[in-house]
C-alpha cells in the first residue's frame, strides 16, 4: 500500500509542478494578447510573430495543463449518478474509466501523432506566414506530450482509486 501511495504522491507532485510552471505563462499570454490588440487597433500595426506567440502560449498552457486539470478534478464529468455513489463505487468508476478509456486514449494519441510530429521535426517545420515563429515542429510536439502528461496523472488517479479499494478490502482489527 505504501508503494501505491508513494507512486501516487510522486506523480501528483509532477503534475503540480507542471501546473505551477504553466501558470507563469498566463500573465505572458495576457500581456502578449493585450499588446497584439493595442498594436493592431491602437497603432494599426500587425505582428505575425506576436499573434503566433499567443497561439503557442495558449496551446502550451492548454495541452500541457491537461494532467494538472485532471489532478484538480477540473475536467467535465457527467455526474448525475456518480456524485451519489459511495467513495468505494466512485473509486471503481475512476479506476475502470482510467484503465478502459483514459490510458488507451493517451496511448492512441501518442501512437497516432508520432509520425506527424516526427515529420515536422525532420523538416524543422516553420510558420507559413512571413515573420511567423519558425518552430511549428515544437508546437506539434505538444500533442504527444499532452498525452504523456495526462497518462502520468491518470496513473496517479488509478493508484488513488486502488488505495480506496484496497482499504475497503483490508480487514479491520479491533
Amino acid at each position: 500500500m505504501r508503494i501505491i501511495t508513494a507512486l501516487s504522491s510522486t506523480l501528483d507532485a509532477y503534475s503540480d509542478t507542471v501546473g505551477k510552471l504553466l501558470a507563469w505563462l498566463l500573465p505572458l499570454l495576457m500581456l502578449n494578447t493585450c499588446a497584439v490588440v493595442f498594436l493592431r487597433y491602437g497603432l494599426e500595426q500587425g505582428s505575425t510573430f506576436m499573434q503566433e506567440l499567443s497561439i503557442y502560449l495558449h496551446s502550451t498552457i492548454f495541452m500541457l495543463g491537461a494532467g494538472y486539470t485532471l489532478k484538480r478534478d477540473g475536467h467535465v464529468r457527467v455526474d448525475i449518478l456518480y456524485r451519489k455513489f459511495s467513495p468505494r463505487r466512485q473509486a471503481w468508476v475512476n479506476a475502470l474509466g482510467t484503465l478502459v478509456f483514459l490510458l488507451p486514449l493517451c496511448g492512441y494519441v501518442v501512437l497516432i501523432s508520432w509520425d506527424f510530429v516526427s515529420h515536422a521535426w525532420q523538416i524543422k517545420e516553420s510558420s507559413a506566414e512571413p515573420g511567423g515563429i519558425p518552430a511549428v515542429f515544437v508546437l506539434k510536439t505538444l500533442i504527444p506530450l499532452m498525452a504523456v502528461n495526462l497518462a502520468i496523472q491518470g496513473v496517479a488517479e488509478f493508484c488513488r482509486s486502488l488505495e480506496v479499494l484496497l482499504e475497503a478490502e483490508a480487514p479491520t482489527h479491533g
